[in-house]
C-alpha cells in the first residue's frame, strides 16, 4: 500500500470534532426550545385590552371611576323630573307624598364577592374547586359570555369586606359585587 492511502487521526483532532458536535446539538436545542415557546404564544387567545376589562366590571365599581374621568358625583346623582303644565294643586299632592315615601325604612344592600370572570370553562371549575378546599361554598354564573365564579353568601358590606382579606390570605384576588 502507498503512503497516502493511510489515514491518521490523532486524539486531538477527534476531542476537537467532538466538541464541535455538541456544540451544534445544544444550539440546535435551545433554537427549538424558544421556537416551541413562540408558536405556544402565538396560539394562546389575545389577552384582553384594558377596555375589554374596564367593561365587565360590575357598574357600582364603573360608576365610582367615573369620577376619576372627570364626571363628578353631581352628574351621577338622578334629579326628579318637574312637569311645568302640572297644576299647583296636584304639585302639593305630590310633595304631600314624597315624605312618606323618605320615611320608608330601606333595605341594607346585599354584597358577595366575585373571585374570577373568565371565558374558560376550565378556569372557572378550578377557582370554585380551590375556593370549595379553602372552606368558601361558590357559584357561578354565566353573564356576557363571561362564567364569572362568586360566593354563595351574600352579606353587608362589611362582612364581605372581612371576607374578602380571608380570601386574599389564601391566595385570591376578590372584589365586591352588589347582589341583584
Amino acid at each position: 500500500m502507498s503512503q497516502r492511502d493511510q489515514i491518521s487521526i490523532q486524539s486531538q483532532s477527534i476531542l476537537w470534532v467532538a466538541g464541535v458536535g455538541v456544540g451544534l446539538l445544544t444550539l440546535a436545542f435551545v433554537l427549538g426550545v424558544q421556537v416551541g415557546k413562540q408558536s405556544a404564544a402565538l396560539r394562546r387567545p389575545m389577552q384582553k385590552g384594558v377596555e375589554d376589562e374596564l367593561k365587565d366590571l360590575p357598574e357600582p365599581l364603573l360608576d365610582q371611576l367615573k369620577i376619576f374621568e372627570g364626571d363628578g358625583p353631581d352628574k351621577m346623582v338622578p334629579t326628579p323630573k318637574v312637569d311645568g303644565t302640572a297644576p299647583k294643586e296636584e304639585s302639593k299632592a305630590e310633595s304631600k307624598a314624597e315624605p312618606k315615601a323618605a320615611e320608608k325604612p330601606t333595605e341594607p344592600e346585599a354584597w358577595t364577592l366575585q373571585l374570577v370572570a373568565t371565558a374558560e370553562a376550565a378556569e372557572a371549575k378550578r377557582v370554585a374547586d380551590k375556593a370549595k378546599a379553602a372552606g368558601f361554598a361558590t357559584t357561578t354564573v354565566k353573564e356576557k359570555g363571561q362564567l364569572k365564579v362568586r360566593l354563595t353568601k351574600a352579606t353587608d358590606r362589611a362582612a364581605t369586606d372581612k371576607t374578602a382579606e380571608k380570601l386574599k390570605k389564601a391566595g385570591f384576588k376578590p372584589f365586591a359585587v352588589k347582589v341583584e
